[in-house]
């Protein structure tokens, strides 16, 4: 194995290899696996769609000092506007 396979910039040594073999070989809780959690959460029964959005300059340091304001990220800021509409 080349020295330059790292992990974090930890190096990667056979011996790890073999375990990792021997761990995926013995099987994985499927149940376990799925409960890990990553991602981020759902926002409700059916999944959320990215929206890309175009701001100027002055219109997103407007959006960051009132989300600054409100303890609030820039989506839940956007999302409070809607729900006023």
């Amino acid at each position: 194995m080349s020295e330059r396979e790292t992990i974090n910039g930890t190096p990667v040594t056979e011996e790890q290899i073999a375990a990792w073999a021997a761990e995926a070989e013995a099987g994985y809780d499927v149940e376990t696996l799925k409960k890990r959690g990553r991602g981020r959460p759902g926002r409700g029964a059916e999944p959320s769609q990215v929206v890309a959005l175009r701001l100027t300059a002055e219109e997103l340091n407007a959006l960051d000092a009132r989300a600054q304001r409100e303890g609030k990220s820039r989506s839940e800021v956007i999302r409070d506007a809607l729900a006023l509409s």
